[in-house]
C-alpha cells in the first residue's frame, strides 16, 4: 500500500513538473510577442561548443526590425522552406506526408532523414529545443509551434525566425549573415544573394565552408520562384 501511495506521489510530482514547465514556455512565447528573445537554445549550445576550443568564443548575431530585413531574404526563405507559410496554422501536412514517404525510401538506402518542418516548427526548436531527433522532442516542438501560431502574428513569426536562425558556425541572424558573406546589411540583400543564404538553412555549418554545385542549382531554382512567396 504504501509503495502504490509513493507512486501515485511520484506520478503526481511528474505531472505537476510537467505542468510547470508548459507554463514556463508559455510565459516565454507570450513575452516575446512585445519583446525580442535575447538568447536562442540553439544559440547556447553553439556557443557552448564554440567556447570549448576557445574560452573566448563569441557569437555573431544583431537583432534587426523586420522592416530592416529584405523583402529579397523574407521571400527566398519562404521559397525555400515553407511555401505555404502564410497560410498553413503551423503545421504542413501535405509536406509532412511527402517527407514521410521520402524518408521510408532513404532509410532503405541508408541515406539521412529528411524534415517536413514548417518555419513555426523550425522556429520552435531553435529557440527551446535541441537539434537531436526524439519523438519526446517532436511532440514538445509540436505543442511550442500551437504556442507560437496561437499568440504570434505570421509578421512576428518571420521576424524572429530571421533574426535567430542560424548561418554558419557561430553566426545567427539575416544581419549577421549579409555581413558575413557579402559584407552588406540585411537590408541590402538582393535576390541571388538571398536565395543562397536561404538554401543554406538546412545545413548552415556545412554549407558555409562547401557551396557546391547542387546547392547553386537549387538557390537558382529558389531564386526564379520568389517572386510568387507570399510574405507577411
Amino acid at each position: 500500500m504504501n509503495a502504490w501511495k509513493w507512486f501515485k506521489r511520484g506520478l503526481l510530482t511528474l505531472l505537476l513538473l510537467l505542468i510547470a514547465y508548459q507554463l514556463w514556455l508559455f510565459g516565454h512565447v507570450l513575452w516575446w510577442t512585445r519583446f525580442n528573445p535575447g538568447e536562442t537554445s540553439f544559440m547556447a549550445l553553439r556557443l557552448s561548443e564554440l567556447r570549448e576550443k576557445d574560452p573566448a568564443a563569441q557569437l555573431k548575431h544583431q537583432w534587426v526590425p523586420y522592416e530592416q530585413i529584405s523583402t529579397n531574404l523574407k521571400r527566398a526563405v519562404i521559397a525555400a522552406e515553407d511555401d505555404g507559410f502564410v497560410d498553413h496554422d503551423g503545421f504542413d501536412w501535405d509536406a509532412i506526408q511527402k517527407a514521410l514517404e521520402k524518408n521510408e525510401k532513404l532509410a532503405k538506402r541508408g541515406k539521412p532523414i529528411r524534415g517536413g518542418s514548417t518555419i513555426s516548427q523550425q522556429l520552435a526548436k531553435n529557440l527551446f529545443l535541441s537539434p537531436t531527433r526524439s519523438y519526446v522532442r517532436k511532440a514538445e516542438e509540436a505543442v511550442i509551434t500551437v504556442m507560437i501560431e496561437t499568440l504570434w502574428s505570421k509578421r512576428r513569426i518571420l521576424e524572429v525566425y530571421l533574426n535567430v536562425v542560424e548561418w554558419g558556425n557561430g553566426i545567427f541572424g539575416a544581419e549577421a549573415a549579409a555581413r558575413r558573406y557579402y559584407k552588406v546589411s540585411a537590408a541590402q540583400l538582393g535576390a541571388s544573394q538571398s536565395a543562397r543564404l536561404a538554401v543554406m538553412l538546412p545545413n548552415p555549418r556545412k554549407y558555409e565552408k562547401s557551396f557546391g554545385p547542387r546547392l547553386a542549382s537549387h538557390a537558382a531554382r529558389v531564386e526564379s520562384r520568389m517572386r510568387w512567396s507570399e510574405v507577411p
